[in-house]
């Protein structure tokens, strides 16, 4: 976790800022890392950065639009020192990835610090309220955070607090419910990606999504239950499949949407013991998310990438993968053998 003198540190920046541009990851622990900021001080402007964790120049212009008095890097794991070098105003870079060294940033990742928590848990301690984005956005990035209990009490039909697994949070409560409401939401097409965190930077409570009472939140609902009627389709095939030598492997084909992640999850869930890749082939590439309980993913990697046009990274037991798919074959065989 960051220290009170390190959390104190953003508070102050956030308060001390009137036009902040903030770029964040596209996925519940980024989005929410988001709304916390952007709901205590209600200024600013947010970014969803999709298809890699990465900020790099393609993202310049849109500081050359907004130019903002300050920029907050929220749960992406890398910034490209050119960009942050292009930007004349100060960087605020939160996250808890595997820690980088760039210069000319204030940087703030808890690994440096002997820990690791989410984005969302240390903007909810810079910020202290809106409890139920706090505590969506801390259980979809696979943590259980210390004020579960203050949650459970406030929202007792959301949330058990003798609840102490993070998957049965995850695929079994009405929490559960919510925070994949938030994923499908940021899926799609950019303008209607936008339209959905504008309105979410509007809710302030939890059961809204649930249960919609007005015609924006019923067109947000709409687009949920879309994206989430492919899901479970998805999900239904991958749960028919079995492993083989400890791998199992699901392809499916969707250029509109991804829900490679989510479906990832779920499935490792169901298949506990087994490391789990699930990808779709766009632009020939595979872009893949892999799950394990019992293997640790990076070293993987290092043993199975090597001399393949890949990149990939993301925490021990969970990591996104995008590889050519000419390459994909020989690192499915590469990986099997790995694991013998």
């Amino acid at each position: 976790m960051l220290t009170d003198k390190q959390l104190e540190q953003i508070r102050k920046e956030l308060k001390e800022c009137s036009r902040p541009l903030f770029f964040f990851h596209d996925d519940p622990d980024g989005l929410c890392s988001y709304l916390l900021l952007y709901r205590y001080i209600k200024e600013g402007k947010g970014v969803c950065v999709k298809s890699t964790p990465k900020l790099d120049m393609k993202f310049y212009y849109k500081v050359e639009e907004y130019q903002p008095d300050k920029i907050f890097v929220l749960d992406l794991a890398m910034v490209e020192q050119e960009f942050v070098d292009k930007c004349k105003v100060p960087i605020i870079w939160i996250d808890h990835h595997e820690p980088q060294d760039n210069t000319n940033v204030k940087y703030f990742n808890p690994r440096l610090n002997g820990s690791n928590v989410p984005t969302t848990y240390m903007c909810y301690q810079v910020v202290e309220q809106d409890l139920w984005i706090a505590m969506a956005g801390t259980v979809a990035d696979w943590h259980l955070p210390d004020f579960k209990k203050e949650f459970s009490e406030k929202y007792p039909d959301l949330f058990d607090n003798k609840i102490d697994d993070v998957e049965e949070a995850l695929f079994n409560t009405k929490l559960g419910d919510v925070i994949k409401i938030i994923a499908f939401v940021i899926k799609g097409k950019t303008s209607d990606v936008n339209k959905a965190i504008k309105l979410l930077t509007k809710i302030d409570s939890p059961y809204k999504l649930l249960n919609p009472d007005d015609d924006e939140l019923r067109i947000l609902d709409k687009r949920a239950k879309k994206i989430k009627e492919i899901y479970d389709d998805l999900l239904s095939q991958a749960l028919k499949l079995k492993p083989d030598r400890n791998v199992l492997l699901f392809e499916y084909q969707d250029d509109k949407v991804s829900v490679t992640k989510e479906l990832s999850n779920e499935i490792q869930y169901n298949f506990k013991d087994e490391l789990i890749i699930i990808c779709r082939e766009k632009s020939g590439e595979m872009k893949c998310s892999l799950r394990a309980r019992n293997y640790n993913i990076p070293d993987l990697f290092d043993k199975t990438l090597n001399g393949l046009e890949a990149r990939g990274g993301g925490h021990e037991h969970a990591c996104g993968l995008v590889i050519k798919k000419e390459d994909f074959q020989e690192f499915l065989d590469r990986i099997k053998d790995a694991l013998q």
